[in-house]
């Protein structure tokens, strides 16, 4: 079962973060914006897994229902984004247990580690494209209140910096973490030592993105502990 939810897992966070476009995002609630969302994620499942069952147009359809459901709710912000992703985890968790054999029936159950490949290249994802979402919604209501840095700056900055801990953590450094918190202090110091929104504003995006990442390299480790080793393991001390 667990190796199905890794590959669904894959499936999800490809679709969702990284083969959704904005001009899919913004025609969702108009039915061929929708069909086009609906189209890659059924791709995604059926390369991912390497079936064809029917479970996984069942999923395709759960996926555009909770899309649905946002999309009326009119809800964009941080806990919207949270409740909708559970969701969408649930759903694939409800398909893993009612067909638990879906990965070993399917066109790559000869690679036994692809699994766990996919559950370290789902996190990573998660890792560093959700949790830009995620932090960007998070501090929305405060960027139009301090001054505004190079275009899309602190957008790459939050992707390496969250790139940066789930590598750490997923190669047994965690205490790298410490050091990097210590760098961008230093590095943000004379920005915001005089400026107590600018200060706040930057402790909030940065702490959440820390945690984010935080997170979801633990997940995978966790993950990866009930699936064919990798090489990749907590660290001993």
């Amino acid at each position: 079962m667990l190796e199905t939810l890794a590959l669904l897992l894959f499936a999800h966070v490809l679709a969702d973060f990284l083969l959704q476009t904005d001009r899919m995002v913004a025609s969702k609630h108009r039915l061929p914006g929708l069909a086009a969302h609906g189209a890659v994620v059924l791709t995604t499942l059926v390369l991912t897994t390497g079936s064809l069952s029917s479970g996984l147009f069942a999923l395709t359809g759960a996926h555009l229902g909770i899309d649905l459901i946002k999309q009326g709710s009119g809800r964009r912000g941080p806990g919207a984004f949270l409740w909708d992703q559970a969701l969408h985890l649930a759903s694939l968790a409800l398909l893993a247990m009612a067909e638990p054999g879906l990965w070993a029936s399917g066109l790559w159950a000869p690679a036994p580690a692809l699994p766990g490949l996919a559950l370290v290249l789902a996190g990573a994802i998660a890792a560093t494209r959700a949790g830009g979402y995620f932090v960007a919604l998070l501090i929305a209501p405060w960027m139009g209140k301090v001054a505004q840095g190079l275009s899309g700056a602190g957008r790459m900055i939050g992707l390496l910096e969250r790139s940066v801990i789930f590598v750490l953590i997923l190669t047994g450094h965690p205490e790298g973490v410490g050091f990097l918190i210590a760098a961008k202090s230093i590095l943000r110091f004379s920005e915001t030592r005089e400026d107590r929104l600018v200060s706040e504003y930057v402790i909030i995006g940065t702490l959440a993105s820390f945690l984010w990442a935080i997170l979801c390299a633990e997940a995978v480790l966790i993950g990866l502990s009930a699936l064919p080793p990798l090489g990749i393991s907590r660290p001993t001390s």
